[in-house]
């Protein structure tokens, strides 16, 4: 029986079954909850009006990064409609982003590391995933593939991880900027002993901070000594609220157990002289060296989340080098209880999310068509923006959600040149009406308010010119810990 489990589990149908599973969370509830992925199959809407010419001040530029996967959302939303689209979308950057981290953890470790199939996972839909980035993720996921493709350095796998960047940079810049760095690195390293390591990673370390200080002095830049505790990717498990931090110290013992393992095999001379350790080392100075956030020149708004986004490569890296761990029953079984725990929390606060965001469609289903919306309503309590953009889904073929960050911005394919009955057409307004402190103009009019009464009965409230639009704060989760 065991044998034939065995036969089972290293057949392709191991990665099929696998892959049902993975996709699990993309259907277990009415919507997908994940931040941004609202604003942006909402933008996808508005692309669609633009090319029938019904949106003037809305145009669709040219641009050769952030744009990925929006192209994959439009064109799926054209054949399948908005639902459908978000679901296969994301389903296709999950299983990118999940075989392309195995495959590089895989390709370090010399075999197929099963065993951390689990903490891959919870990677796969932890904060980057329900902050809804997903140019990002899947730019991310396409250069975990490379660095899998470009590990044994000979000119063939080397050429085939040039061209699969080449996707990876149409979808989002920054993961590509960290794949070259992290090859360079090993193609030196290569070369070097343990001790010339220490001294490459050391001198990489030294030219960030270099980078840091000609970034900081060039442009507006954030950076904050909070990034160090991003620097072992564990973050990435701390989607909501509090309660998440049982997983996330779960996880940690549980790479701890691993890590001493890992000593314990090999000594700690050649753990830390090994490459896969400096690439831990090199990423996680990445995230605490450089910014966190960086206004670039040409955008209205800044690139942010930086250090939060690269942590979600630092936490790959780790289970990089402890592939090569042999585990024992115990941190087998720890492992697959802790994404157990994850996301179970996971699935009731995706349900409660649905379940708000079910009223808020009820409410403005009571809207007559084509009306303006905004939705000022925030949860302090959740990491993650998950309340912040949920209007714009709502508002797919219906109505307009008027504070939609994307236009404003210049960071997306789609612009607004000018104002427009649309959507806010600078990124201050749209700004302004998120957080409540935007003033209502004449021209705004009519323009309506999704908003919590006292008892958390939703509601829609007509603005008025000259009246703030004003922000509500609402506990949408039930924590299991208390919140410090």
């Amino acid at each position: 029986m065991k044998d034939h489990i065995a036969a089972v589990w290293h057949s392709p149908y191991s990665y099929i079954l696998t892959s049902i599973a993975l996709l699990t969370p993309c259907y277990w509830q009415p919507r997908l909850q994940a931040g941004d992925l609202s604003s942006h199959i909402y933008n996808a809407w508005l692309v669609r009006l633009i090319e029938q010419g019904r949106t003037p001040g809305l145009v669709v530029v040219r641009q050769w990064t952030n744009v990925l996967f929006d192209w994959i959302l439009s064109g799926l939303f054209r054949v399948f409609g908005a639902e459908a689209a978000q679901r296969i979308a994301v389903s296709l950057a999950v299983l990118i982003f999940v075989w392309g981290a195995f495959a590089f953890v895989s390709v370090v470790a010399g075999r197929r590391s099963w065993h951390l199939m689990p903490c891959i996972s919870m990677l796969a839909y932890g904060w980057v995933f329900h902050m809804g980035f997903f140019n990002f993720y899947l730019s991310l996921g396409l250069c975990f593939w490379a660095l899998a493709a470009a590990w044994k350095s000979t000119p063939r796998r080397l050429g085939a991880a040039i061209g699969i960047l080449v996707p990876a940079f149409l979808a989002h810049a920054l993961p590509v900027v960290w794949t070259i760095g992290l090859l360079t690195y090993v193609l030196a390293a290569r070369r070097q002993t343990a001790a010339g390591r220490v001294c490459l990673t050391t001198g990489f370390v030294l030219a960030l901070a270099v980078f840091h200080g000609i970034v900081g002095h060039l442009l507006v830049t954030r950076w904050s000594p909070v990034q160090v505790t991003f620097t072992t990717g564990l973050d990435q498990l701390w989607v909501f609220d509090t309660k998440y931090y049982l997983v996330l110290m779960g996880l940690l013992a549980v790479w701890g157990l691993l890590f001493a393992g890992l000593v314990r095999g090999s000594g700690v001379q050649q753990v830390a002289g090994s490459i896969p350790f400096h690439l831990c080392v090199i990423s996680a100075a990445v995230v605490f060296i450089l910014p966190s956030t960086v206004l670039i020149p040409g955008f209205a708004h800044a690139l942010s989340y930086i250090a939060e986004r690269m942590s979600l490569g630092v936490a790959v890296c780790i289970c990089a080098l402890l592939g090569t761990v042999r585990p024992r029953r115990l941190e087998r079984y720890a492992l697959v209880a802790v994404a157990f725990a994850f996301f179970g929390f996971v699935y009731s606060d995706e349900r409660a999310l649905n379940s708000f965001e079910d009223r808020m469609e009820d409410v403005v289903t009571q809207l007559a068509p084509g009306q303006r919306v905004v939705s000022p309503i925030t949860d302090t309590d959740m990491r993650t923006n998950a309340l912040t953009h949920m209007i714009d889904r709502i508002c797919v073929g219906r109505c307009y959600s008027y504070a939609n960050y994307e236009a404003s911005t210049a960071q997306f394919r789609l612009r607004a040149v000018r104002q427009n009955p649309f959507v806010a057409a600078t990124y201050r307004d749209s700004w302004d009406m998120q957080t409540g402190k935007y003033v209502v103009k004449q021209g705004d009019l009519p323009l309506y308010k999704v908003d919590l009464e006292n008892d958390g009965k939703m509601v829609v409230r007509s603005l008025k010119a000259g009246s703030p639009c004003g922000i509500t704060r609402w506990k949408t989760l039930v924590d299991l810990l208390p919140n410090s």
